[in-house]
């Protein structure tokens, strides 16, 4: 397998920032005058809907408050949670930052498709590498760029059409079950590496399971067909080293 080109989500794959999301989600509805306060518990159960508006909606279809403004909430939201992503709130997850450096200096395009909004992807790459960090990928799709949200795959063919590369040729990093189906419609080898909130999603199909990219020895689930010595080499060089 020749890799060329790396492609992330953002929101518990780059880093653990769904309880930032979640913080700033109670500070919007505080404010609005909502009597609402999603706990871990609930908002585990939300984030099966892709999109922070069309959470929003589909929470207040379920408690009946069908007059609400999603998207003026949601852009609250957004400038809350950019409030507080600052340097230090919230670190990339393990192996990421090392694993960005190795492709750039091995010269692999990197990319981002997600589902979220374009300031949050801004503010958590100037939060961690810095306010030049996002000219360190080819194509950065997001939220503003899709009609449909994962697990449609709009946001990934967009990013496909960006490169230029053969789907066999990328892999994507995702963190949960709407994020895998995405990438399998698009046929690209897909990397899990579960953050708190996904731990339990299904994610059969994946191509390869890890703790995190710090560890890619810990490996918590083989797809039936995958042994150790079947990592294809350009796998084994980004992710097996040291």
């Amino acid at each position: 397998m020749a890799v060329r080109a790396l492609i992330f989500d953002v929101d518990g794959t780059l880093a653990e920032t769904e309880e930032l999301h979640r913080i700033a989600f109670n500070r919007t509805f505080s404010e609005a005058g909502l009597p609402w306060v999603w706990d871990r518990d609930l908002y585990k159960q939300l984030l099966s809907v892709t999109g922070g508006r069309e959470r929003i909606e589909h929470y207040a279809r379920q408690v009946g408050a069908g007059d609400v403004d999603a998207a003026a909430l949601h852009r609250r939201k957004t400038e809350f949670y950019n409030e507080l992503m600052v340097p230090g709130t919230v670190e990339l997850r393990p192996g990421v930052e090392d694993l960005l450096n190795r492709a750039r200096a091995a010269g692999l395009d990197l990319a981002i498709g997600t589902t979220t909004s374009r300031p949050n992807v801004v503010g958590l790459m100037a939060a961690t590498l810095g306010e030049d960090a996002l000219s360190w990928f080819r194509s950065v799709r997001t939220g503003e760029d899709t009609k449909r949200k994962k697990p449609d795959p709009e946001v990934y063919k967009l990013v496909l059409a960006d490169l230029g590369h053969r789907p066999e040729d990328c892999l994507i990093f995702e963190d949960s079950e709407n994020g895998l189906r995405a990438a399998r419609a698009v046929n690209v080898p897909t990397i899990i590496t579960p953050s708190i909130y996904t731990g339990d999603n299904n994610f059969a199909g994946a191509d390869y399971i890890f703790k995190n990219l710090d560890e890619p020895f810990s490996i918590l689930k083989f797809t039936p067909e995958f042994i150790f010595g079947d990592v294809p080499t350009g796998v084994r060089d980004l992710l097996f080293h040291g």
